[in-house]
């Protein structure tokens, strides 16, 4: 016999209430930033920026764990199987969230579905620069070149399935020419080889280059996000080369593990928000070569969605896999 509706009320009306009471008393102990990388790099020094004004606000100590290995995927799936209480959020880098699905037969977790986007705390371009014994100084004299010479520029990346590679991919997808894939064991090794000549091209980060071109050693030509980079603002955007719509940046996120209460992913959002509007954390933020956004959790998961199918098309049509 089925149970009355009276009889499920109370069980029902005192749940709620333990949720409602949970996410107001959020938090109560320390939260924990898991991050894809090492120390050192731009996710753990945007944490490191972030954090100390955010556990102010918050009333409790954020610890910093960074957890490395399998391209961010294992710190991924330890927040994915988190408790969904607030106390364990991924910091987590584009490339996690939008291209691992497509790169890796069997995940653990599944980005879309195991986690609850909170905010995208902030956004990092590429610039696409050349060795300068190339001889193109803008993206329509680079593709002449190699429309002339198919096959016979190479390009760097830091690794097989990496941003840098999924950029290239995209750019030589989008431009309709062929370019040769070199990859070496990170972006330093990478950036190295096109300085010394030995690859003419890399897709590298804008803070990271900018020394290089301006002594010299590498020539820059455009770079990548929607509008210009206010470190490089004379460079044009890929887009406003003649490929509208190109739009490739690596950004960091938060997220917290699925069925974490509304209530407390609105309380890490609207405490973040601010600390992301502080005028002292955005110049801190620009200083490591990040523009700061701070987007809703709506607006994070579409972002997630959107980015996931364009990159799912790149591996698909450039028969990329992760090695």
């Amino acid at each position: 016999m089925p149970t009355p509706l009276r009889a499920i009320l109370p069980g029902v009306i005192v749940l709620i209430w333990c949720v409602a009471v949970g996410a107001q008393s959020y938090p109560t102990k320390p939260i924990r930033f898991v991050l894809p990388f090492p120390p050192g790099g731009g996710t753990d020094a945007l944490a490191r920026i972030i954090t100390p004004s955010l556990a102010e606000r918050l009333g409790q100590p954020i610890v910093i764990d960074n957890r490395p290995g399998a391209a961010g995927n294992i710190s991924a799936d330890i927040v994915a199987k988190s408790a969904p209480d607030g106390y364990n959020l991924l910091m987590g880098f584009s490339t996690v969230l939008t291209t691992s699905k497509s790169l890796y037969a069997k995940l653990p977790f599944d980005p879309e579905r195991d986690f609850a986007p909170i905010t995208q705390l902030a956004t990092a371009q590429y610039i696409l620069v050349v060795h300068p014994s190339v001889p193109a100084k803008t993206i329509a004299e680079f593709i002449a070149l190699a429309r002339a010479k198919p096959g016979t520029l190479n390009y760097a990346s830091s690794g097989v399935g990496g941003p840098l590679h999924l950029s290239a991919e995209l750019f030589k997808a989008r431009a309709g020419i062929d370019l040769v894939h070199v990859a070496y064991k990170g972006g330093g090794p990478a950036a190295t080889a096109v300085i010394a000549g030995e690859v003419q091209l890399i897709f590298g980060s804008v803070a990271s280059s900018l020394q290089h071109i301006r002594s010299g050693r590498l020539r820059a030509l455009a770079v990548t996000g929607s509008r210009r980079s206010p470190l490089a603002p004379e460079l044009p955007t890929i887009a406003e080369s003649g490929f509208p719509g190109f739009n490739v940046i690596a950004w960091d996120s938060l997220l917290a593990p699925k069925d974490t209460a509304h209530g407390i992913i609105t309380k890490i959002y609207t405490e973040i928000s601010h600390v992301l509007k502080s005028p002292e954390v955005r110049e801190l933020i620009n200083n490591i070569g990040y523009e700061p956004t701070g987007t809703t959790p709506a607006e994070l998961a579409a972002i997630i969605r959107s980015e996931s199918a364009t990159w799912a098309k790149v591996i698909r049509d450039a028969n990329i896999r992760a090695e």
